[in-house]
């Protein structure tokens, strides 16, 4: 037999949370179904989210399951495979064996990062090396910092950074040429251009040291700025008909997500999308924030459709 449930949502991270917390105070049944794989796990605190400041986010996701589990929803450890419709609803697939139908999806599984093709970056990811100033910039203010051009927003990111610390490097690597407007910008600024491709980086004590060029030449820095890509789930909803598209802002490709229009709805009816797995600048507390408008939004679907069921019902009643 198959669970059922008001609203199942696919992922535990501040989105998918949020929004079974508003609904759960609802009163609707909700399960939360996550992978434990959240893309800032690396980072050593969530920032610019009021009152949770600095807070490291398995600290603040252990919260916010309590507070969710305190509501009656449950949240279950583990990976959904796919999703179907089924009826008005839909029937969905659990790695561990099973199916759960809900009547509606919530999706919240966000966004994995698909990173430049350096050696050594990897490992460093979330820690020495960062992508957004906003996110990490308080932390590393006034270190020597270097940003890895690998698309013209890297010529944006050199002047961003620029606001943290005076010691910023731009490492043209396979970004563009600059322009003639923003030589002129990075001299007035006081920003170095390094040109030729980044081989590697150089570590001392698991901490990174350098920037290592093709030709053997290493640029000393503390921290390296680099832009992943992201990229959504691409097998998850596909039965559903909803898959990732191309995000390109400004000429710029930032990945592929799943397309998305006010509050989260999408093209499938019954499927809302919140957080990286459909914005590509959703930080913890806007994606939070996307996940409490997005349940509401959800709930007066469902009151809806129980009012046209009770409506037609009366009238039955009535006409017999």
């Amino acid at each position: 037999m198959s669970e059922r449930v008001d609203v199942l949502v696919i992922g535990g991270g501040a989105a998918g949370l949020s929004g079974a917390l508003a609904l759960a105070r609802a009163r609707r049944s909700v399960l939360v179904v996550d992978g434990g794989t959240p893309r800032n796990a690396p980072a050593a605190g969530v920032h610019n989210f009021l009152t949770r400041d600095g807070t490291p986010p398995a600290e603040l996701m252990a919260l916010a399951r309590a507070e969710v589990r305190g509501y009656g929803a449950e949240v279950r450890d583990g990976w959904v495979t796919g999703a179907r419709r089924v009826g008005g609803g839909f029937e969905v697939s659990l790695a561990e064996g099973g199916t759960v139908l809900a009547r509606r999806l919530l999706v919240a599984t966000g966004a994995r990062d698909e990173l430049p093709d350096v050696p050594g970056l990897a490992d460093l990811w979330g820690t020495d090396v960062l992508h957004c100033p906003y996110c990490h910039g308080w932390e590393v203010r006034d270190q020597a910092v270097g940003v890895l051009a690998t698309s013209a927003m890297g010529m944006h990111h050199a002047l961003l950074w620029r606001q943290w610390t005076d010691d910023v490097t731009l490492f043209l690597h396979t970004g563009p040429e600059p322009t003639e407007e923003q030589w002129e910008q990075f001299a007035a600024r006081g920003i170095e251009v390094v040109t030729g491709e980044v081989a590697g980086l150089e570590t001392a004590d698991g901490r990174l040291s350098g920037v290592r060029l093709a030709d053997g030449t290493v640029v000393p820095r503390r921290v390296l700025v680099a832009q992943s890509l992201l990229r959504a789930p691409e097998d998850l909803l596909a039965d559903l008909g909803l898959a990732p598209v191309e995000t390109v802002m400004n000429g710029m490709v930032f990945g592929s997500l799943l397309p998305t229009g006010q509050h989260g709805t999408t093209s499938v009816p019954g499927v809302w999308v919140v957080g990286n797995a459909g914005d590509v600048g959703a930080q913890v507390v806007t994606s939070a924030a996307q996940g409490l408008m997005t349940a509401g939004q959800i709930n007066m679907d469902l009151v809806m459709e129980e009012t046209r069921a009770a409506v037609a019902a009366r009238t039955e009643a009535g006409a017999a």
